[in-house]
């Protein structure tokens, strides 16, 4: 080792040992999860017992929550949002965006090293004389995070890209719920079309009986108009549900990412609506359960970070540069020439005034970080309440079903009892069609209820987090 090289590297090695003892000086508040009040037991949940079928803890673990529906038709459409759905792509664009500010954040903690070179001839034809220069050099330049600041800002760079995996859960969430919702939809109307097709058949052979009743002069003509009037008003009510019907398809196929002309939906020949078993779990795992709630979370650890990173403003920033080089006039000769030159420099900058400017930016990052704790608080509460009303929603629904098939088998039976007695004339073709309404109406209404209590079950589902979990919230003070 040659003898200029020696104060280099001592003073070098000093240089690094003082800015690594002056590293653990960190300004930034130490991170603590807020404290959510969790109930210990959903208050709804009685109230569902019986209606919603007990299912294993781990039946959402598996994360393609939508089977548990076994639905054919919705798995393979579920399949195709996973891939094509462009709300999904943006929120996976948006996370690898995110990772990738993480390593740009990291690469800040360590030295920038820099190679230069150079070579140059100039000369004088008149004088025939001419003469070069070679020269290369190695240059190092690395900022300490004596204060914390570099590593609070890879700590909520971190924090984001967790953020953005939230987001991107968030996002397959919301399109699979939407798909699931719109799916059954659809297939509710699909049933109502076939209940409409075959009750104009009925309200068909009804205007034939009454028109027949009054050609042979035993009805009146009132009867006629109003079995017409029944008949065209249903006919008009199926060309409105067939215009709901293709508004669902149009709204499925941009869900899988086809355009509305290149994809069709055909009915099924047979359709039941089946509702599944959720497990409901505890109000506490709904913290690492909920997508949004561990966004909101880690948009509190990011607003703490930006804490320290403004209050390291108030400590002299230090930057650490060095450089080693050498020269000689042929290029042959350069890394065999004796004059090497190195130079070693520190360098501190502090404010001294800034009227007030660094404060303000302290105590701005603080209310910002107050304001995070007052949204993820608000999440949580919000997401307790959505999971308390879709389990009304479940038990009420389920109440209502069994009722209203009740009344459907009773209206069925009374709508044929006096079509049989208009038959013999012993009552009013009016009765008739009240009736005949009375029993479309809870026909239709059954169907209804029973895609309903599909879509409350899909909205627990989602109430409940549809699965994901979030492995750092698993913590009591993540960091």
């Amino acid at each position: 080792m040659t003898p200029n090289r020696i104060p280099f590297l001592r003073s070098t090695t000093t240089a690094l040992a003082l800015a690594a003892l002056l590293a653990g000086c960190a300004v930034g508040p130490t991170y603590e999860r807020p404290a959510i009040a969790s109930p210990s037991a959903w208050k709804e949940a009685p109230a569902a017992e019986g209606w919603l079928p007990a299912a294993p803890a781990d039946a959402l673990d598996r994360g393609e929550w939508w089977q548990l529906f076994n639905d054919a038709g919705l798995n393979e459409l579920a399949a195709r949002v996973q891939v094509s759905n462009q709300n999904i792509a943006a929120a996976v664009a948006s996370y690898a965006q995110a990772t990738a500010l993480v390593r740009e954040q990291r690469a800040g903690l360590f030295p920038t090293v820099g190679l230069s070179g150079s070579a140059g001839r100039s000369g004088d034809r008149t004088a025939g004389t001419s003469s070069g220069s070679s020269s290369v050099g190695l240059n190092v330049d690395w900022a300490p995070d004596v204060w914390g600041r570099l590593r609070a800002a890879v700590g909520s760079a971190q924090a984001s890209a967790q953020a953005s995996a939230a987001d991107l859960a968030a996002a397959r969430l919301s399109a699979h719920g939407e798909l699931a919702t719109n799916y059954f939809s659809l297939r509710e109307a699909d049933a109502e079309l076939a209940l409409l097709a075959d009750t104009i058949e009925g309200y068909e052979r009804s205007y034939t009986i009454a028109r027949n009743r009054y050609d042979a002069g035993i009805a009146a003509q009132s009867d006629v108009l109003q079995a017409q009037t029944q008949l065209v008003n249903t006919r008009a009510e199926r060309v409105a549900l067939e215009r709901t019907r293709a508004t669902l398809e149009h709204a499925i196929a941009v869900l899988v990412g086809a355009a509305p002309a290149d994809f069709k939906l055909p009915p099924l020949a047979a359709w039941t609506p089946a509702v599944p078993a959720v497990p409901l779990g505890v109000p506490s795992t709904l913290l690492q359960r909920r997508p949004d709630i561990a966004a909101a979370e880690r948009a509190v650890a990011v607003a703490n970070a930006q804490i320290g990173i403004e209050r390291s403003a108030y400590f002299p920033s230090l930057n650490l540069s060095g450089s080693l080089s050498r020269s000689a006039s042929r290029v042959q000769d350069l890394f065999s020439a004796s004059n090497t030159l190195w130079s070693l420099g520190l360098s501190a900058a502090q404010v001294l005034f800034d009227a007030g400017a660094i404060g303000a930016r302290v105590d701005s990052a603080k209310a910002g970080h107050e304001a995070a704790v007052a949204r993820y608080r608000q999440t949580v509460l919000t997401a307790f309440q959505g999971v308390e009303d879709q389990l009304t929603a479940t038990a009420s629904l389920a109440q209502q079903e069994a009722l209203r098939r009740e009344a459907s088998v009773a209206a069925d039976k009374t709508e044929q009892q006096l079509l049989n007695r208009y038959r013999a004339g012993q009552v009013s073709y009016t009765e008739v069609v009240t009736a005949q309404a009375s029993a479309l109406n809870a026909r239709r209404t059954v169907l209804q209820l029973g895609v309903n209590r599909q879509v409350a079950a899909v909205g627990l589902i989602q109430g409940l987090g549809g699965g994901w979990d979030a492995a750092w919230l698993k913590d009591a003070t993540p960091g």
